[in-house]
């Protein structure tokens, strides 16, 4: 059997710098069940984040942006 996983995109609403997103990027992948998070500087409002919602609710992933202040979006794939 294998894990579920959904593709979506977290698109931030502030300007943030390169060392905000990778934080955000490591915090995300800090999380059970989140299997990869990339940010590219070409597209500094958007990180790609996979997860498996079985383990964890897109809603979680939210949270990582809002407890820095920030407010974000989620766009499914």
């Amino acid at each position: 059997m294998t894990d579920k996983m959904v593709d979506v995109i977290l698109h931030l609403d502030e300007n943030t710098t390169r060392g905000d997103r990778e934080n955000i990027r490591d915090s995300l992948l800090d999380l059970d069940g989140v299997y990869g998070a990339t940010c590219h500087d070409e597209r500094p409002h958007l990180i790609i984040v996979e997860y498996n919602p079985d383990i964890i609710n897109s809603s979680e992933l939210l949270i990582v942006t809002q407890d820095r202040g920030l407010h974000a979006e989620l766009v499914s794939l």
